[in-house]
Parts: C-alpha cells; structure tokens; sequence
C-alpha cells in the first residue's frame, strides 16, 4: 500500500479496478452510496468495521488497510498541532511500554 495515498483513493481505486459498483459495495455494507463515495473522497471517515469489511470485498490485506485506516486517525488528530510529531514519538515510547508491561504479566 502507497504511503502517499489516501484510504478513500485506495478503496476507489482497488474498486473501480474489480469494476466493482458504488451501489454494490455500497449494499454489502449496507450504508447509503452516498456515504461510500463520501468516504472514497476522503470527505468522511469510515469506521472500523467498515474499513475490515471493505478489505474484504475488495481483497485487500485488512493488516494493511488497518494500518492505513489508523495512521489517518491519528494524522487528523495531530496535523495541526506544533508539538505534533513530538506528541507521536513520545505516544510510541509509552505504547511500547505499555506493551511491555502487558506480556510481562
């Protein structure tokens, strides 16, 4: 999966290249066609389950997408704040710890 490209790009993408429908995936998700276009635009986000049920549709590595879903969660998130990439680094220490600590017990 491109860094550089959205989830929405790579949903529309990986779909238009099945010559997949918006109104069929759309009805596998059982959401409206316009809130899939919206989440393929980068204009809404899509929730989790969505995103693992979208993998599955499309065939793409859910691992990956997953991974591309969360990074954007926490871009949105920081992208504004001057101490943002600060905030990141020290998030991954404590996750890293935390973790730790778990398989420890």
């Amino acid at each position: 999966m491109k860094n550089n490209k959205s989830t929405g790009e790579i949903l529309r993408e990986k779909r238009e290249e099945k010559g997949l429908l918006l109104r069929h995936v759309s009805a596998e998700l059982d959401i409206d066609t316009a809130i899939l276009s919206k989440i393929e635009r980068s204009e809404r986000k899509a929730t989790k389950e969505q995103i693992l049920k979208l993998a599955e549709i499309l065939d793409l590595d859910k691992d990956n997408l997953l991974v591309q879903y969360l990074s954007e969660r926490i871009l949105y998130e920081i992208r504004d704040e001057e101490l943002g990439s600060k905030a990141l680094k020290v998030a991954e220490q404590k996750m890293k710890y935390i973790n730790n600590q778990k398989s420890q017990d």
